[in-house]
């Protein structure tokens, strides 16, 4: 086979992590510890809709994870972890290890391994599957900043500066009434053919390219009926939608 040389094809840089959004709604997930940590890897999996379990002595319980036990939000196992019990037999979704002991953390990571349970030790990045970043959201908008577990501080200082920006407009309302017309559009084109799929993501990409934030975020719904009106002609303009009667 030729050898293909062409200069227009990048260079992939290795070393880094694949970045995805992990679907863990309605899934178990079993947190170990209930410390500062904890606390912390338990918000990320409520925000994730995660059926979470905790296990720790009552006593390492922190206040917020006290607080969530008392709304039903997550479960408390009041023990120490139980590798037969909470693991061979359960065999739960992801499993986040946030406790003081390294011996006992990677047991139960070398388990995990064993079992294919993906697994997180904090502070370990040795011991990690994946990393948690630091998070920025607003609605449906997500955005995370990951050092590859080698420095999470600085992955604060590049979030908050994303923050900065994006906070100056509605990005979250925007994308909420983008997708609210979206199914709209996709109630009004349907079918799964090549042909509709990309009528409708033609569409919609015209739509965002064209109309600013604050005209998406300002998308009602009788504009939204208004916008689909128009489907089989060029995506009409925000003025043009405000200007009919």
């Amino acid at each position: 086979m030729p050898t293909i040389e062409d200069e227009s094809f990048v260079d992939v840089q290795g070393g880094g992590s694949l970045i995805v959004a992990w679907q863990l709604k309605g899934k178990p997930v079993t947190v170990v510890g209930g410390g500062n940590v904890a606390t912390g890897r338990v918000a990320h999996l409520l925000a994730a809709d995660a059926v979470i379990t905790v296990i720790c002595p009552d006593s390492g319980l922190s206040d917020e994870l006290q607080y969530r036990v008392a709304k039903k939000q997550i479960v408390h196992i009041p023990r120490n972890f139980d590798i037969e019990h909470d693991l061979r037999s359960v065999q739960p979704s992801m499993v986040l290890v946030a406790i003081d002991s390294p011996l006992a953390s990677t047991e139960i990571y070398r388990e995990c391994k064993a079992l294919k349970i993906p697994v997180n030790v904090a502070d370990v990045p040795a011991e990690c599957d994946f990393y948690f970043g630091s998070m920025y959201r607003d609605g449906p908008l997500q955005v995370m900043v990951s050092t590859n577990g080698n420095g999470p501080k600085m992955a604060n200082l590049v979030r908050r500066r994303i923050e900065d920006e994006l906070k100056q407009e509605p990005f979250g309302m925007a994308i909420e009434r983008l997708g609210l017309l979206r199914r709209r559009v996709r109630q009004k084109v349907p079918g799964d053919t090549s042909v509709e799929t990309r009528k409708r993501m033609r569409w919609i990409s015209q739509i965002s390219e064209r109309w600013t934030i604050a005209q998406l975020a300002n998308l009602d719904d009788d504009m939204i009926e208004q916008v689909i009106l128009n489907m089989e002609d060029e995506p009409p303009s925000y003025n043009d939608i405000i200007a009919r009667p």
